[in-house]
Protein backbone atom coordinates (compact mmCIF):
# COMPACT_ATOMS: atom_id res chain seq x y z
CA UNK A 1 0.00 0.00 0.00
CA UNK A 2 1.11 3.13 -0.72
CA UNK A 3 1.16 6.57 1.00
CA UNK A 4 0.26 9.88 -0.97
CA UNK A 5 1.25 12.77 0.39
CA UNK A 6 -1.23 15.54 1.00
CA UNK A 7 -0.55 18.79 -0.68
CA UNK A 8 -2.03 21.93 1.14
CA UNK A 9 -3.90 23.67 -2.05
CA UNK A 10 -5.05 26.76 0.27
CA UNK A 11 -0.94 27.27 1.30
CA UNK A 12 0.05 26.91 -2.43
CA UNK A 13 -2.29 29.48 -3.97
CA UNK A 14 -1.14 31.60 -1.18
CA UNK A 15 2.86 31.14 -1.94
CA UNK A 16 2.10 31.15 -5.68
CA UNK A 17 0.43 34.81 -5.31
CA UNK A 18 2.86 36.25 -3.14
CA UNK A 19 5.75 34.94 -5.58
CA UNK A 20 3.67 36.70 -8.48
CA UNK A 21 2.87 40.36 -6.15
CA UNK A 22 7.00 40.00 -5.33
CA UNK A 23 7.88 39.25 -8.99
CA UNK A 24 5.34 41.78 -10.24
CA UNK A 25 7.11 44.17 -7.56
CA UNK A 26 10.79 43.36 -8.81
CA UNK A 27 9.49 44.15 -12.76
CA UNK A 28 8.24 47.28 -11.97
CA UNK A 29 10.85 48.69 -9.50
CA UNK A 30 13.23 48.01 -12.69
CA UNK A 31 11.61 49.69 -15.00
CA UNK A 32 11.60 52.74 -12.60
CA UNK A 33 15.28 52.32 -12.96
CA UNK A 34 15.67 51.77 -15.84
CA UNK A 35 13.43 55.08 -16.44
CA UNK A 36 15.63 56.82 -14.18
CA UNK A 37 19.17 55.98 -15.60
CA UNK A 38 17.58 56.97 -18.97
CA UNK A 39 16.99 60.50 -17.65
CA UNK A 40 20.36 60.77 -15.62
CA UNK A 41 21.98 59.80 -19.14
CA UNK A 42 20.06 62.29 -21.33
CA UNK A 43 20.87 64.92 -19.05
CA UNK A 44 24.58 64.19 -18.98
CA UNK A 45 24.64 64.19 -22.83
CA UNK A 46 22.83 67.89 -22.33
CA UNK A 47 25.01 68.89 -20.23
CA UNK A 48 28.73 67.40 -22.30
CA UNK A 49 26.45 69.74 -25.40
CA UNK A 50 26.84 72.88 -23.27
CA UNK A 51 29.96 72.42 -21.80
CA UNK A 52 31.72 72.25 -25.76
CA UNK A 53 30.62 75.63 -26.38
CA UNK A 54 28.63 77.01 -23.00
CA UNK A 55 27.98 80.62 -24.60
CA UNK A 56 25.99 79.17 -27.53
CA UNK A 57 22.22 79.53 -26.39
CA UNK A 58 22.86 81.88 -23.64
CA UNK A 59 22.35 85.41 -25.35
CA UNK A 60 20.60 86.67 -27.90
CA UNK A 61 21.66 89.76 -29.87
CA UNK A 62 19.09 91.75 -31.49
CA UNK A 63 19.67 94.91 -33.86
CA UNK A 64 16.86 96.65 -34.91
Amino acid sequence: MEITPMIDIPALSMAMSQNKVMSDFSVAMLDKSLDTFSDLGDSMTKMMEQSVNPAVGGNIDISL
